[in-house]
């Protein structure tokens, strides 16, 4: 059943975009992201533009995010002291992101640039949680099945001022970190359509320190917040949110995260970290193929029958 998006000025089936809607919902409940990282690069091979593909799918990570954040509110795993410091950083870069959208757009770079910007940081994250898992894994074994204590961090993070206590984290670290992870993910919301989540999960693991238990939660708390500033930023500055391609993406994506979060209930952390690298590694493949191997856009404009 095809349906015309308005904004997008394409015709596309309607059961292929709530379909990639629950997709994305699934991995939304699962592994605490947004999903964007694969939505928005799926928007672009069915023929959506660029422009309207990262501002749409950020009102999307909305609704799906919301969904998933109200099973883990349920369970009591959502650091919300955490998550609003997040938050203070999340907006700060969502509206610094806007304005560099806005920008390239201005100068027509949006497209290469949401592209490069996905296959390097989809690569490098992807590459570092799929090795840190393993390693994890082959620890859990060698230790039989028992978990392995969380080593302390007593780096750099702990010497910084402005120090808070988090209780449902346990933690008592400066405040600085969780800023700076807040702004670098509100800058990738605005510029590639994303909720984050692929940075903030590795970083809230790695980085702060939190228990994997409470991580997923307080990633989808503070990415319903950003991704929906950033929604209002393009909708009033870029007027490129397609409501009709906005509201199939969501109707999937919020059945989809009550499914995932069934489903990530029911697995280890170790199992669901290596299952999200493998799958930003595959995104991050198949975007730098099309950039090497199937440079077919660049000739899009051209003129129909024209010589070389």
């Amino acid at each position: 059943m095809l349906i015309y998006l308005p904004i997008a000025e394409v015709s596309v089936n309607a059961f292929v975009l709530l379909g990639l809607g629950g997709l994305v919902g699934v991995l939304s409940g699962m592994f605490g992201v947004g999903g964007g990282f694969l939505m928005t690069p799926l928007l672009f091979f069915i023929g959506i533009p660029p422009a309207v593909a990262v501002a749409t799918e950020a009102n999307q990570i909305v609704a799906s995010s919301f969904s998933g954040v109200l099973a883990h509110l349920r369970r009591k795993t959502v650091d919300l002291k955490m998550g609003t410091v997040l938050l203070i950083g999340g907006l700060i870069g969502a509206a610094l992101g806007v304005l560099v959208f806005n920008y390239l757009k201005a100068l027509g770079q949006v497209d290469l640039l949401v592209r490069l910007c996905y296959v390097v940081f989809l690569g490098v994250i992807g590459a570092l949680m799929f090795v840190e898992s393993l390693n994890a894994i082959r620890r859990a074994r060698a230790a039989g099945g028992k978990p392995t204590p969380r080593r302390k961090h007593r780096g750099w993070i702990h010497a910084l001022p402005f120090k808070m206590r988090f209780r449902t984290s346990g933690l008592y670290i400066s405040v600085i970190p969780p800023v700076l992870v807040g702004i670098v993910v509100g800058i990738l919301a605005a510029i590639m359509g994303v909720g984050g989540g692929f940075i903030m999960v590795p970083a809230m693991i790695y980085l702060l320190g939190m228990p994997t238990k409470v991580v997923v939660g307080t990633s989808l708390f503070q990415i319903i917040f950003v991704t929906g500033f950033t929604t209002l930023l393009h909708a009033t500055t870029n007027y490129t949110v397609d409501i009709v391609l906005a509201v199939l993406l969501l109707v999937g994506g919020v059945i989809g995260a009550q499914i995932g979060t069934r489903i990530g209930v029911k697995m280890k952390a170790e199992q669901l970290r290596i299952l999200l690298a493998i799958m930003v590694l595959a995104v991050c493949g198949k975007l730098a193929a099309d950039l090497l191997l199937m440079p077919t856009e660049l000739y899009s404009l051209g003129r129909p029958g024209g010589g070389h």
